[in-house]
C-alpha cells in the first residue's frame, strides 16, 4: 500500500466518525497528526474530493460530503428508484404546457413538429434534497386533460399506467458530463457551475410508439452511474466455418 493509500484510509476513518457536513482539520494540522508531508496528504485529499467522500468551500475549509446515490443503468422510475433505497421521493411540478413540440422533440418522439406536447419541468427530491431538475415532453393526444397537480408528488410512470393505460416497455438513454446553470443551480441548491450528469431518454410501449422524451440534470455530488457489465466472446472461426459448413 502506498503512503497515500495509507493517508486515503486514515482520513475515510476520520471521516466516519464525523457527520454530514462538519469540517475535517485543517491540512497542516492533518499532516502533523498523521506525520505525512502537506503534498501527499492533498493528494489524498483531492482523490477523496473526486469521490465525493469531501466538498471543498472556497474560504471556509473541507467538509463532509453528503453519501452519493449509485444510479443503475436500468430504465425504472425515479420514485421506484428512491424507494428501494429507502429514501422517501418527492416531486415538485415547477411548470407545465401545451406547446408545438418544434423539430428537436419532433424527432425524439417521432410525431409531427406541430403535433401539441406537454412540456413539463419537475424538480425531483430524496428525502427533502433536490436531485434532479427533469424536463419532460408528452404527446397531448396520449395523456389528455393532464393537470400539473397530477404530477405533483408523484410517479409519471405510475399515472401513465394507472390513469391512461400506458405502460413503458423499454427506453434509449444518453448519459453526458455537464455543469449546471444558473437555473439549475438555483433549483437544485449548488453552486454555479457545478458539475452535473445530462440524462437524455426516449422511452416506448411495447407497440414501438414513443411515450415521452426527457432531459435531467442529476446533481454531480450526490449520483455515481453503475452498470453492470459482461464480456461478449465472438466465436472461433473454426467454430464459425464448421456452422457454416453444417448449416449447408
Amino acid at each position: 500500500m502506498t503512503k497515500q493509500e495509507q493517508i486515503r484510509q486514515q482520513v475515510i476513518q476520520l471521516i466516519q466518525q464525523l457527520g454530514i457536513g462538519e469540517a475535517i482539520p485543517s491540512e497542516r494540522k492533518l499532516s502533523s497528526d498523521l506525520g505525512v508531508s502537506r503534498l501527499t496528504l492533498r493528494a489524498a485529499l483531492d482523490e477523496l474530493v473526486r469521490e465525493g467522500y469531501l466538498v471543498r468551500r472556497h474560504g471556509s475549509g473541507t467538509f463532509v460530503g453528503e453519501p452519493k446515490i449509485a444510479q443503475q443503468l436500468t430504465l425504472t422510475s425515479f420514485s421506484e428508484d428512491m424507494r428501494r433505497r429507502g429514501m422517501v421521493p418527492d416531486s415538485r411540478t415547477v411548470s407545465l404546457e401545451n406547446v408545438h413540440a418544434g423539430p428537436q422533440v419532433a424527432r425524439a418522439l417521432s410525431i409531427s413538429p406541430d403535433a401539441h406536447v406537454f412540456r413539463i419541468r419537475r424538480l425531483r427530491l430524496a428525502d427533502g434534497d433536490p436531485m434532479a431538475l427533469e424536463t419532460l415532453h408528452v404527446p397531448v393526444s396520449l395523456v389528455p386533460g393532464l393537470t400539473a397537480s397530477q404530477l405533483e408528488h408523484g410517479s409519471f410512470y405510475e399515472l401513465l399506467e394507472q390513469r391512461y393505460g400506458l405502460t413503458i416497455a423499454s427506453g434509449l438513454q444518453t448519459i453526458e458530463p455537464t455543469v449546471t446553470n444558473e437555473e439549475e443551480s438555483h433549483m437544485l441548491d449548488v453552486p454555479l457551475h457545478s458539475p452535473a450528469f445530462l440524462f437524455e431518454r426516449t422511452s416506448h410501449m411495447r407497440t414501438g410508439e414513443t411515450v415521452e422524451f426527457v432531459r435531467s440534470i442529476y446533481r454531480g455530488d450526490r449520483y455515481r452511474l453503475v452498470a453492470e457489465l459482461s464480456q461478449r466472446r465472438e466465436p472461433a472461426l473454426g467454430g464459425m466455418l464448421a456452422a457454416a459448413i453444417d448449416g449447408a
